[in-house]
Parts: structure tokens; sequence; C-alpha cells
């Protein structure tokens, strides 16, 4: 006789191009498929989807809010009688935990994605006293919740009153071993920057601006993605006359390619989950410069090793001109630090471990 399959819900509000969305879709399409039977399910519209997922059914909700699909994920859970969902994006997680009250027989995990109090600083202030409040009532009806990094779980457990029994710490996993791993210490003269970033307030990137402006020597710069900030971004650039050594590209399924024909991934976020980016540019060989920030960037970053995290404009400037000068990063070492700690064998283990121990918990 056949093991029951442990049935898991993984819940999103979309299948944009997000880190939560890249990775719950990774979890859903590798979990291990004689142990689990996986389902995502999505609030949003097939039309907004950017992740090509297989071998996983979907199942689109086609709401606009996530506040609309209340009754239809009930509904959902009524229907299909999972045995564990698992939810990521704020939002999204404080609906579902408190979804959770009427299915005692369900397990509910909710994974975060982003330190709140710093992320809080990036939003309107109107009503973040009642989302703290909303979030410190609704978490304590999570089984378990999945932090990204050490930040991320301090603040859970400091600013919202989670149980620190409640929080278990899963890095994010590389998603793919790379086949572009670079051969060569530097691809490109004059020297080749990079980033990968959503364009919003919380990333920092008037302060990209601010660094590339001030840098005394020849260098090209890539930077990969979108959002609400791209005007205001562009204005700067222009102003500071960078848009002539700089090439935009809005979305690419191929970042991979970028980062390992750049020299040095930037980053420069306030704040940040478990940056996705800058492990996968480790991945390829190509070391990361980043802004000290709340998130998980002391984790990713080994300074030598695969890039030099620093805690100013000036320090960043600095950094980067001796790098210019002297380029001394092995790809090989670069690479070999993330795969280490983050590949995606390990990672999933991970998961799969804390979704047996929930399952089984009575």
């Amino acid at each position: 006789m056949s093991k029951k399959l442990i049935k898991i819900v993984f819940v999103l509000p979309s299948l944009g191009s997000g880190g939560a969305e890249k990775i719950m879709t990774f979890l859903a399409e590798n979990i291990n498929s004689s142990l689990f039977e996986p389902i995502l399910l999505v609030v949003g519209c097939k039309s907004q989807t950017s992740y090509h997922v297989e071998n996983v059914p979907v199942h689109y909700l086609n709401k606009s809010r996530v506040l609309f699909s209340v009754f239809p994920i009930i509904s959902f859970f009524r229907n299909n009688k999972p045995d564990l969902v698992m939810s990521s994006v704020v939002h999204l997680n404080a609906m579902i935990a408190l979804i959770s009250i009427l299915f005692p027989k369900i397990k509910f995990i909710g994974r975060e994605a982003s330190v709140l109090t710093e992320m809080a600083k990036f939003e309107p202030s109107s009503n973040l006293y009642f989302h703290k409040k909303l979030i410190q009532f609704s978490y304590r009806f999570f089984d378990k919740i999945i932090c990204q990094s050490k930040d991320m779980a301090t603040d859970l457990i400091e600013n919202f009153k989670v149980s620190k029994q409640k929080i278990t710490l899963i890095n994010n996993p590389i998603t793919k071993k790379s086949s572009k791993v670079k051969t060569t210490t530097r691809t490109s003269k004059p020297i080749h920057l990079i980033s990968v970033s959503r364009l919003s307030k919380e990333k920092g990137l008037d302060r990209m601006v601010a660094i590339l402006s001030q840098l005394k020597f020849p260098f090209k710069f890539t930077l990969i993605g979108k959002g609400v900030e791209k005007e205001n971004l562009f204005k700067q650039f222009e102003e500071k006359k960078l848009l002539k050594v700089m090439d935009y590209i809005p979305y690419t399924r191929d970042v991979e390619s970028y980062l390992a024909i750049a020299d040095v991934f930037l980053q420069t976020s306030y704040v940040d989950g478990f940056p996705n980016a800058v492990i996968e540019s480790c991945a390829v060989g190509t070391p990361v410069i980043a802004l000290s920030a709340p998130g998980g960037i002391t984790e990713i970053i080994e300074n030598g090793k695969n890039g030099y995290i620093v805690s100013s404009i000036e320090q960043f400037v600095d950094c980067l001109t001796k790098i210019n000068d002297n380029y001394t990063f092995h790809p090989s070492l670069v690479s070999e630090v993330v795969y280490e700690r983050f590949n995606s064998a390990l990672i999933l283990k991970k998961y799969e471990n804390v979704f047996i121990k929930i399952v089984n918990t009575k």
C-alpha cells in the first residue's frame, strides 16, 4: 500500500517577477514528489505571470486584490482539504493566518519576505499602527513562520511579539546550478558593473546614482529591473550624465547571462530580505559590493572572498576604485562561498523537514 502524500498548497498574491514568487514556485516544482503533492494557489490572474511553472497544478483566483480573495480561498481549502498551507508576503500572510482559525486540522506556515519594521519606513505613514497590531494578532495563529534572515527573525520577535519557538530560519536557495561560472578573473575593460533590482525606494538606487557619479575611472553599468521609481530614478541618472554609460533592461528571463559577463554586482538597498540577485551573482562568480543594511546581506557576503560590505557611499566608491585598480577575486571561490551554504538540495531538505515535522505534530 502506497504512503499517502502530504498535500501542500503554496499561496501567493501573483506570479509576477518578485523574489517571493521565485522561491515559492521553486519549492512547489522541486519538492520531493514521493512525499508531497504540491499545488500553487494564486490570487491574481494568469496574465500577470512571469514564472513558467512545470508539473505543478496552478489555480488562479483572478482577483485584483488580496482582500477580494478571502471567500474563494476559504472555498478552495474546503474543497481541496490540504494537509499544509504555506503563504508569503505580509498582507497575504496576515489574511491566511486569520483564515487558519476556520481550519484547525490544517497546518499553516507563513514565509516572511522582509524586515517589516524597516520596510514600514518606505510605506505611507497612515495606518502603520493598525498594520503592526494586525500582524501581531494574526501571526500568532501560524503553526510556523519561516524567516530568510536573522534580522528578519529578530524583528518579528522584538517588534511584533512573535514567539521565538514559532520561527525557523531558512535562507533562500540558489535555485539552479549555474552553467555560466566564469573562468577569468575580470571580463572586461572598462570595468563592467551591474545591479538587478526592483525600482522602488527601499532599494536605495538614489545611492547607486551617488556612487556612480563619484567614480573617477571608466566603467559600464547595466541595470535590470522595473518599478514605480523608474521615472524619478532616470531623471537622476540623466542629471548626473550617467545614461551614456548605462544599459537598461526592464525584464529578462536570462539574468544569469548578464551577471556572468559583469565584473562587480552593486547592492545599495536600505533594507532587504535575503536578496536572490546577490546570491545568483556570486553563483556565477561575480562578486558583490554592498552597503550595510538590515536583511540577509551579512549572511551572504564574506569580505574578501565573494565581495565586500561597506558602511557609506564614500567607502563604496573607495572600494570600487581599489577593485578597478587591482581585481583579485577568483570566480570559483566567489561561487563556492554561496554554494556551500545555499545550494538548492540543502535548502529544499530544510523545508521538507519542517513540513514533515509540522504535519506530524498533533
